[in-house]
């Protein structure tokens, strides 16, 4: 086939497909705009591990912004504003809206997951793992662990996102690699129950079992400290007994300081 001929057939054939192409999105276009919201589905994404929001409470946000989908045409729907509404939620991570052909508007919402508690004598709140702190919610607590005492942060218990002070979201992610770090571990997850900060910064940790007090300092050489923690339990407590000392303290260098 000669050049000139072979080109001017691919022409051709692109030009029907393009034209193709259009007359199926016109026609999609008129099949959505002609689609009527048949009935609402809503997906919580890990019910089992959290439940922050149920899909009750998603209808009902929607229905105090609006709502009443269902028996409306689907070019009236903004699923845009319907992911703005959920998304607005403190405990939500993000949400997706759509439908499908048979007029379903389906909505999947994804919970925050969080990593840690901090509870102050004015409140609490929560932190996940990229340390975006949120309100605790009234209807669910989760079970993590929970850091009290002098907390370095000034937002309120209602506020949700990142910390507004450099130095504080510093803070939260030295006490998120802390709480990571014991959650891998298996073991102190288990075994820590309570973590105090003191007036000073410095963090105090309570065992499950024993009268000990570990003195663990600011959250930092986070590994070497749960080493020289360890050490305690295989050296010490075998040749003094547990509960012998009453404090151990691992915020310095290289050292195990225990006092009755």
């Amino acid at each position: 086939m000669r050049p000139f001929i072979r080109y001017t057939v691919t022409l051709c054939f692109l030009a029907l497909a393009a034209v193709c192409l259009m007359a199926a999105l016109q026609s999609s276009g008129r099949k959505h705009r002609a689609l009527t919201c048949t009935g609402l589905n809503v997906v919580i994404e890990d019910s089992l591990e959290n439940s922050f929001v149920s899909r009750e409470e998603i209808k009902k946000y929607l229905d105090a912004e609006g709502g009443g989908y269902i028996g409306r045409k689907a070019d009236s729907i903004s699923l845009e504003k319907i992911e703005s509404i959920i998304d607005g939620k403190s405990a939500v991570r993000k949400s997706e809206a759509y439908m499908t052909r048979d007029g379903l508007l389906n909505i999947v919402v994804t919970q925050r997951r969080p990593l840690v508690r901090f509870q102050r004598q004015d409140g609490g709140f929560y932190a996940d793992k990229d340390g975006f702190i949120f309100p605790l919610q009234g209807n669910y607590t989760a079970y993590v662990p929970v850091i009290d005492g002098n907390i370095p942060v000034k937002s309120g218990s209602s506020y949700k996102g990142k910390a507004r002070d450099r130095k504080e979201q510093e803070w939260i992610d030295s006490m998120i690699a802390l709480v990571d770090y014991m959650s891998s571990s298996g073991v102190w997850a288990e075994n820590i129950v309570q973590i105090t900060v003191q007036d000073n910064g410095d963090l105090v940790m309570v065992p499950r079992k024993g009268k000990e007090k570990f003195l663990f300092g600011k959250p930092d050489n986070i590994q070497d400290k749960f080493s020289r923690m360890e050490k305690y339990y295989t050296g010490i407590v075998p040749a003094k007994g547990e509960g012998f000392y009453s404090t151990v303290n691992v915020k310095y260098n290289g050292q195990i300081i225990c006092r009755k």
